[in-house]
Formats: structure tokens, sequence, C-alpha cells
């Protein structure tokens, strides 16, 4: 963990605000809070309006929605140094997340006060750059999630989570991995095999190895 560090020094070291002088960052970090939570902490709740902007400094989350069958439907992971909160309004003074968010281990979450950093940045047309591509970036998260769901076959979703995710399949059980991929366990472990043989994973004491990158990407990209 990165307790130890100040506010102000976490601030620097992030690349979305590597565009702030010395003053701004100070300003940014008198709004700001840093907190520790423990696994399976709720960071925000789908619709629940929030008065903070989340960045993930260290740990791991997902995000996922519920359906009307009480089913978790899985959407992304979010992982350290990232912005927690989706935006897809900066007039307003709150947040509303269309998602809920979950820790996936211990983390901790830096949270700045929204309101204020709409007054003393976004208004001022300071780091709309970097949240327009936040913006992209969800989109794009998008697209993968349509992919996953309705144009990919097993075989490309067990390859295209290998591949942008392998830290988190490997923490996760397969029974987990199956029923977020939305395929039988029989059939992820046929995948997994036929990419053995195939060269392109190797499996060790249950922990999935990338031999040929270019390869897996080709699985799921062709």
């Amino acid at each position: 963990m990165i307790e130890i560090m100040s506010i102000k020094t976490i601030l620097n070291s992030l690349d979305f605000f590597s565009t702030l002088d010395e003053e701004q960052i100070e300003l940014l970090s008198s709004i700001s809070t840093l907190n520790n939570y423990s696994k399976e902490y709720v960071v925000h709740y789908e619709k629940q309006q929030s008065n903070s902007l989340f960045f993930l400094l260290d740990g791991s989350a997902k995000a996922y929605k519920i359906d009307k069958h009480n089913n978790e439907i899985f959407l992304h992971y979010i992982y350290k140094n990232s912005l927690i909160s989706e935006i897809s309004n900066i007039t307003k003074d709150t947040l509303s997340p269309f998602s809920n968010v979950t820790l996936l281990e211990d983390s901790q979450i830096l949270a700045i006060d929204y309101k204020k950093f709409r007054e003393n940045f976004l208004n001022k047309g300071i780091l709309c750059f970097e949240f327009s591509n936040e913006i992209i970036l969800k989109s794009q998260q998008l697209q993968s999630l349509i992919n996953r769901e309705f144009i990919f076959n097993s075989v490309a979703k067990v390859a295209m989570m290998l591949s942008n995710d392998l830290d988190i399949f490997n923490k996760l059980k397969r029974a987990e991995i199956s029923l977020m991929l939305h395929i039988q366990p029989e059939t992820l472990s046929r995948v997994l095999n036929r990419l053995k043989r195939d060269g392109i994973i190797d499996i060790k004491h249950g922990k999935v190895t990338v031999l040929d990158s270019n390869a897996l990407k080709s699985v799921y990209e062709e």
C-alpha cells in the first residue's frame, strides 16, 4: 500500500493530473481525502448520486450491473492508478454512476470533492481533455462488452480476458470466471486446453501464462 505518501505526492504521480502546476496541485490536494477500504467494499451503487470523484490508487475493483432477476452482469475491471467514477455529465455538481463498483481486494482510494473540483478546474477549462479521454475509454469498454456478450464465441471471450485481464483471471476461481463469461466450466477448460495445445498459453499449478500475445489477440480480433 502507499499510505505513507502525502496526497500532494500522490496527485503528482498520477498521469491524469500531470498537466497541473504546483499551485493547482496544492489546491486539488486541499479538496481531496485518502481512504483505505477492505475487499468487497462497495465504492458506489448504480444511479446513487455521488459527491466525490474517486481514483483507485492501489488494489483492484470490478464494475457490474444487476438485472431484474438479481443476476450480476459483469462490465469491466478497474486497476490501480485509474479513475473509478463514471463521467457522463460535467454540468452537474454530483455524479450519477452507470454501474455498481465493488473492490476485489484491500484497496486505497483517493476521493475528490466533485463540486469544488468542477468549480476550480472543469469550469475553467482545466482537465477537460483528460475527462474527454475517460469518456472515450468508457465507450471502448462498452464496445468490448457488446462484443463479449453478443458477438464472441466462448473461445474469443476467454482469449480476450486472458489478453486484457490476466492477473484477475489467475486470481479468480474457474467457476467465477465461467459465470462471469456466461459459459460452462467444462467449456472454459476445453478452451484453455485448446489454447495450450496451440502454444498460445501455458498452464502451471492452475496459473495461466501467455506465450504468444499476438496469437492470443488474433483469436478475438479476427
